[in-house]
């Protein structure tokens, strides 16, 4: 009995081993290093220098880092909720039965494998000013174009926009894999009873892809916090509105 016990405690360590070793040398080392790192200061041919708590001290009276924050934030504040909310309707329209379904699920999910520098640089020819499309549209019903990318006031909201819009495509399949894991005898139950589509998406659709929701939710959530590339090639330092849009790990890079 006690040797099938050690057995099995073996074995439980040769299975979690390769794991837990990952995450030393990938995580929990490097977060270290980090640390110590932020204790010194970079000299000449990679020497460091122990400063101690300056680096901090620096950090906590530098203005532009509260901005940062403040951008980061605001960016998280609009982009999780509605990129969620628009990834749940999506999910549930594509997952009925309708014409070409499958075609229209690849469209919404090519974002997700779409570079994020192709992303930037369509979106930002649809922003430009004097010839995107966006502004072209916006003349047609006599409304005059906006700066998008430079205006202070719209450049953050511009940026949110093509986030969800790339944020869409990976949240929909995931959450596509949840809706299908939902035994459709709750629906047709509910259909004899006489419940309608809208009280069947609260009643029945919400409740049980509630797991697959908090998943996504807390994906997007940590997403949005790492936010930069999106902001590195639609607006860069030389841009206006730079101030207005840098996000923590911007300004930390």
């Amino acid at each position: 009995m006690k040797k099938n016990k050690i057995e099995n405690y073996i074995w439980a360590y040769l299975m979690i081993g390769p794991l837990v070793i990952g995450l030393g040398i990938f995580y929990i080392i490097p977060f270290f290093q980090n640390f110590y790192f932020s204790l010194t200061n970079l000299g000449a041919f990679g020497n460091y220098e122990f400063i101690g708590m300056d680096n901090y001290e620096k950090l906590i009276r530098d203005a532009k880092m509260y901005k940062a924050l403040k951008n980061t934030f605001m960016y998280v504040l609009f982009s999780v909720p509605f990129g969620i909310s628009i990834s749940i309707i999506i999910a549930v329209m594509l997952n009925s039965k309708i014409k070409g379904v499958t075609f229209y699920r690849v469209l919404y999910f090519l974002p997700a494998v779409t570079m994020p520098t192709a992303i930037a640089m369509v979106w930002k020819w649809l922003y430009n000013k004097e010839f995107g499309l966006l502004n072209q549209i916006l003349l047609k019903f006599g409304i005059e174009g906006q700066s998008w990318l430079t205006n202070s006031n719209i450049a953050l909201y511009a940026v949110i926009i093509v986030a969800i819009w790339a944020s869409i495509g990976y949240n929909m399949v995931i959450l596509l894999a949840g809706l299908q894991g939902i035994p459709k005898m709750y629906y047709e139950a509910a259909e004899i009873d006489g419940a309608g589509p809208i009280k069947m998406f609260f009643k029945i659709t919400l409740p049980l892809l509630s797991p697959t929701i908090f998943f996504v939710s807390v994906m997007t959530f940590i997403s949005s916090f790492q936010m930069f590339d999106l902001v590195f090639m639609m607006i860069g330092k030389n841009n206006p509105a730079f101030e207005n849009t840098m996000t923590i790990v911007y300004y930390i890079l």
